[in-house]
C-alpha cells in the first residue's frame, strides 16, 4: 500500500510539520508556547487537541506549528521535509498549501515567504529523485519522485485575499498551481473575498475554497455559482443535500446533482473530517455513499501531524471501513490526478505511464494486498 502511486490536493504545509523539527525549531526561534519540547509527547498532543470535535479548536493547534515557521530556513526545512515524507508515502504528485500571510511575523515579505517554500519543495522533491534512484525499480520503502505543486491560501478572516491572489498568479511558472482561502467557515463566507476569485478567474488560473466541512450546503453554494471554484475543499456536507430510503436508494437534490453531474472535485480528508466533528466516523463517512452515487471524489490527508495519518493510512482505513480493494483505489486516484490543476497532457501522462500500470500490477494479484 505504501508503494502504490498516490495523488494528494488538499495538504496543509504547517499541518504536516515532523513532531520533532516543530521542537527542534522552537529551541533555534526562542518559541516558547510549546505544551512541551518532546517529539513523542508533541505529536500525542496535537493529535489530542485536534481532536475536540470542533473546526474552531482544531485550527487552533495551527499556532504552534505556524508560530516556528517564521524564518527562511524554518520555510525552507518544512517544505524540504514535506516533499520527502510524501514521496517516502508514495505520493507521486501533491499539492500542498499554506498560508503566506501567516509566516511574517520576523518581518519577511510575502515573496521571500513563497521563494522559500517552493526552494524547498525543490530540495526534498530532488532527495526524494535521488532516493529512489538509489533504491532501484519498485521503489523500496515506498521512495520515488515527486512532483509537488504549490496553492497559495487567504485567510477567509482577514482581508488580503486579493493580495494572495495576485501573488499566485505572480509565481504560477514557477512552482505556485493555485489558489485558496482557509479558516473557519462560520461567518466568513466565500463571497467576502469575490474580488480575489473574480481576479483569478480574468487571469486564468485555478482555485479551490475550503467549503462544506464546518458549514452547510450554503458555503458550497456560494464557492460554486458565485465564486466559480474549480474544486471543493472538503466539501463534504454536499451529502445534506442526499437522501437515502430505507432500501439504499439515493435521491439527489438540486445542488448534490449539479456537483455530480459538473464533476466537481470533492477534496474528502476522511480523518480529519472524524476530528473537528464533520462526521461522526471514517466508517459512516459520505465517501462511501458518494462514491457509489459517482461523484468525483478524492482522498486526502488535509494535516498529517493534527490526524497522525499518511496516505497510506487513509487508505486503509477506507479498506477497513468500506472494504475497498485495489480497483477502488485506482478510481480515487485518477479521480485525483484527473482534478489537479496541471496541463492536461501531463496529468495524462502520469495517470498512463505510472498509475494506472502500478495498479494493474496489483489487480492482477489482489492477494498481495494484506492488512495486518
Amino acid at each position: 500500500m505504501r508503494r502504490v502511486p498516490k495523488v494528494l490536493l488538499h495538504d496543509h504545509l504547517d499541518g504536516g510539520v515532523r513532531p520533532a523539527t516543530v521542537a527542534d525549531l522552537a529551541a533555534q526561534v526562542g518559541y516558547a508556547d510549546l505544551p512541551t519540547s518532546d517529539p513523542t509527547e508533541l505529536a500525542a498532543w496535537f493529535r489530542t487537541a485536534a481532536g475536540s470535535g470542533s473546526l474552531e479548536r482544531y485550527l487552533e493547534t495551527f499556532v504552534h506549528t505556524v508560530g516556528v515557521m517564521q524564518t527562511r530556513d524554518a520555510l525552507t526545512r518544512v517544505a524540504a521535509e514535506c516533499a520527502v515524507d510524501l514521496a517516502g508515502d508514495g505520493v507521486v504528485y501533491a499539492e500542498v498549501r499554506f498560508a503566506p500571510e501567516l509566516h511574517v511575523e520576523l518581518d519577511l515579505e510575502l515573496t521571500e515567504v513563497v521563494e522559500a517554500v517552493l526552494a524547498g519543495f525543490a530540495a526534498g522533491s530532488a532527495e526524494a529523485a535521488e532516493a529512489a534512484r538509489a533504491a532501484g525499480p519498485g521503489g523500496a520503502g515506498g521512495r520515488q519522485p515527486i512532483r509537488i505543486g504549490v496553492l497559495l491560501t487567504a485567510m477567509r478572516h482577514a482581508a488580503r485575499s486579493r493580495e494572495i491572489a495576485e501573488l499566485a498568479i505572480a509565481y504560477r511558472d514557477r512552482g505556485v498551481v493555485g489558489f485558496d482561502i482557509a479558516g473557519a467557515e462560520a461567518g466568513f463566507p466565500p463571497t467576502r473575498h469575490l474580488d480575489a476569485f473574480e481576479y483569478m478567474r480574468r487571469e486564468n488560473g485555478h482555485f479551490t475554497i475550503h467549503a462544506g466541512e464546518g458549514f452547510g450546503l450554503p458555503s458550497i453554494w456560494e464557492a460554486l455559482q458565485w465564486c466559480g471554484a474549480d474544486r471543493l475543499g472538503h466539501g463534504v456536507r454536499i451529502v445534506d443535500d442526499i437522501s437515502v430510503d430505507r432500501g439504499g436508494a439515493a435521491t439527489l437534490g438540486r445542488l448534490a446533482a449539479y456537483v455530480r453531474d459538473k464533476r466537481i472535485p470533492l477534496e474528502l480528508c476522511p480523518s480529519s473530517n472524524v476530528q473537528t466533528g464533520a462526521v461522526v466516523s471514517i466508517a459512516e463517512h459520505p465517501i462511501g455513499l458518494l462514491r457509489r452515487l459517482g461523484f468525483r471524489v478524492t482522498v486526502n490527508t488535509d494535516n498529517r501531524l493534527m490526524s497522525d495519518c499518511s496516505m497510506t493510512s487513509e487508505m486503509l482505513a477506507l479498506v477497513d471501513a468500506f472494504g475497498y480493494g485495489w480497483k477502488d483505489l485506482q478510481w480515487l486516484t485518477v479521480n485525483a490526478m484527473k482534478s489537479a490543476f496541471l496541463p492536461f497532457d501531463e496529468r495524462l501522462t502520469l495517470i498512463n505511464h505510472i498509475i494506472k500500470p502500478a495498479y494493474a500490477a496489483l489487480i492482477d494479484e489482489p492477494s498481495r494486498m494484506e492488512l495486518t
